[in-house]
This record gives C-alpha cells, structure tokens and sequence, in this order.
C-alpha cells in the first residue's frame, strides 16, 4: 500500500510520520509525476490558498481531481477540508471542489482562537480533537456522512471514498482517524 501525502506546504510531515508507525509507505507529492501508483492521498493542514496556488502552478490540480473522483481515497484534514468543498462559504475560491460540502475558513478565529476538545467520532469512539485556525463544515450535501460535531458545528465528514476533517489528528499520539482511513483503502483495494 502507498499513500501520497501532498508535499507542497503545510503539515505533511506529520501525516507521514505517522503512516509510517502504522508500516505504511509513503510518498511525498511534490511533482505531477508523483501521483501514479497511489492507493490513496492524504491533503494536509496548512495554507489552502498557498497549495490551491501551488497545485494549479506544478499542474497537479486536474489529475487529482480526477483521481479523487474516480474513487481513491484521499484524508483530508484542516485545509485539505477546505480543498476538497465544492463551497467555500467565506471565499469565492475554490480548489478541487469534489466534495460536496459548504465550509467555512478560520471559522474559529486566528491563531490564538486553537483548542483541543474530546468529542464522539463515529466509528472510532471518542477523540481528543486538535483544531488550530480551523474551518467547519456549514452544510454537507446529499450523500455526505457527518461523523463528527463539536459544539453543534460538523468537524468530520465522508462522502464516498473521501474523508474531510476540520482539526489536525496528525498531531497527537492517536493514530486511529488514520487506521480509519487506511480501512477505506483497503476496502476499495478489496473491491
């Protein structure tokens, strides 16, 4: 199994790390070249207008595209969310918009607005929850599963193979969003 893990800006390193604590090998996504081969993409925390920017220069942004909706599994955490929703509520940009979710960024204010909250992760059970200047999702669209609410606001949803998170679970010692995750690459494999 090889996950891609968007290498171009923000907290990908961290995903990597701990992929590979699970015996996961990784591939840093820095090229178009470096989307074959994979069983599924991780999109990291960081600058989504910074790897929107970079995507599209590196011409990645349509080839990823096309793999996400042709059904690889992509994980999605803090601006990968936001890469992902078809609806950005307080940006009239939009990256790979395939799924279909209305999010809002910063929503929970800058820097100094982070916090960490434990609440339910359906299928996983409870979760200590890392958010720093992260988006929420304001609506989710038909066929979308939330799986996760903190303080009534959606944090954690899946549309089909995709997996879209508002905090940062890479950053903490728990790995099971990421053994969620990799269970869904397995199940598309099996398929």
């Amino acid at each position: 199994m090889t996950i891609g893990i968007l290498a171009v800006q923000g907290a990908f390193i961290e995903h990597e790390r701990m992929l590979e604590s699970l015996g996961v090998s990784c591939r840093q996504l820095r090229q178009k070249s470096d989307l074959s081969g994979l069983d599924g993409v991780v999109l990291p925390g960081g600058e989504s207008t910074v790897q929107n920017k970079l995507l599209r220069e590196l011409d990645m942004l349509d080839p990823l595209r096309d793999m996400i909706k042709g059904g690889l599994p992509v994980l999605a955490t803090c601006a990968g969310l936001i890469l992902l929703a078809e609806h950005i509520s307080n940006d009239p940009a939009v990256c790979l918009g395939t799924m279909p979710v209305t999010v809002r960024r910063n929503a929970y204010g800058r820097q100094t607005g982070s916090f960490m909250k434990e609440a339910p992760f359906e299928g996983v059970g409870d979760v200590n929850m890392i958010f720093i200047r992260a988006p929420y999702i304001e609506e989710a669209g038909k066929g979308v599963q939330v799986l996760a609410r903190v303080d009534g606001r959606i944090s954690a949803a899946r549309f089909g193979s995709q997996l879209g998170i508002s905090f940062h679970p890479e950053l903490g010692g728990d790995t099971r969003i990421h053994q969620y995750f990799l269970q869904m690459v397995k199940g598309r494999k099996q398929n």
